[in-house]
C-alpha cells in the first residue's frame, strides 16, 4: 500500500500543478516622480559680471572662487545650481583680447561641444543673433552625452561667455529627457533676456 501511495501522490500533485496559474510578467521599469517647480524668473544682477539676464527663482547663483585649486580666469565665473534636479549650468566669462583671442575662444566652444559627439546621437547648432551686440551659438546635444546643452554669447570685441549644463548623475536620456526639456526652456530664457551692461 505504501509503495502504491508513493506513486499516486506525485501524479495527483502533477495534475493539480497543471491548472492555469497566472503568468508572471515583470513590472516595467519606473523612474522616480519629479516635482517640477512653477516657472518664475528674476534678474541676474551680480556686480562681478558685465551683463544681466533672467534666471529661474528655483536656481541659486554660486560664484566660483576656485578652479582646480586655483583662482578662476575671471571673477565672473559662476554656476546656476538647480537643487531640485541636482544639476548645474557652469558659466565662464573671458574678456576678449584681440581678434586672435576671439577666434580661439570661439573655436574652443565648438570643440567642447563637439567633444560630446563620441556619445551624442546628434548635435543641433542654433545661431544666436540679437540686438544689443549679443551673438553666439547654442548646442542642443541629443543622446547619452554628459552635457545636453551648451552655448556661448559674445559681442565679438570685448566679452565672451560660455555655458554648459551638467547633471550630477549618469547620463540616462530616457529618464532625464523631461528634465532636460524643462531646463532647456530656462537656458533659452536666459539667452533671450541677456544683455551687456551699458548696451541695453
Amino acid at each position: 500500500m505504501k509503495i502504491r501511495g508513493a506513486f499516486i501522490l506525485p501524479i495527483i500533485l502533477a495534475f493539480y500543478s497543471c491548472g492555469e496559474a497566472p503568468a508572471f510578467s515583470p513590472k516595467p521599469r519606473a523612474y522616480p516622480r519629479v516635482e517640477y517647480p512653477a516657472k518664475a524668473y528674476q534678474p541676474f544682477d551680480e556686480d562681478y559680471c558685465s551683463f544681466t539676464f533672467e534666471y529661474p527663482t528655483y536656481a541659486e547663483v554660486i560664484q566660483d572662487t576656485l578652479f582646480f585649486d586655483e583662482k578662476p580666469a575671471d571673477p565672473c565665473w559662476f554656476d546656476l545650481y538647480f537643487p531640485a534636479f541636482d544639476s548645474r549650468l557652469y558659466c565662464s566669462y573671458y574678456p576678449i583680447k584681440g581678434a586672435s583671442s576671439f577666434e580661439k575662444l570661439k573655436s574652443d566652444a565648438f570643440e567642447m561641444a563637439d567633444w560630446h559627439n563620441k556619445k551624442a546621437n546628434y548635435i543641433e547648432e542654433l545661431r544666436i543673433e540679437r540686438e544689443g551686440g549679443v551673438s553666439g551659438f547654442a548646442f542642443i546635444i541629443s543622446g547619452p552625452a554628459a552635457s545636453p546643452l551648451q552655448f556661448y554669447l559674445t559681442d565679438s570685441t570685448s566679452h565672451f561667455l560660455r555655458g554648459a549644463l551638467y547633471f550630477n548623475t549618469q547620463a540616462r536620456p530616457d529618464s532625464l529627457a523631461p528634465i532636460y526639456k524643462f531646463l532647456e526652456e530656462d537656458v533659452m530664457r536666459m539667452i533671450e533676456t541677456f544683455s551687456w551692461r551699458g548696451r541695453e
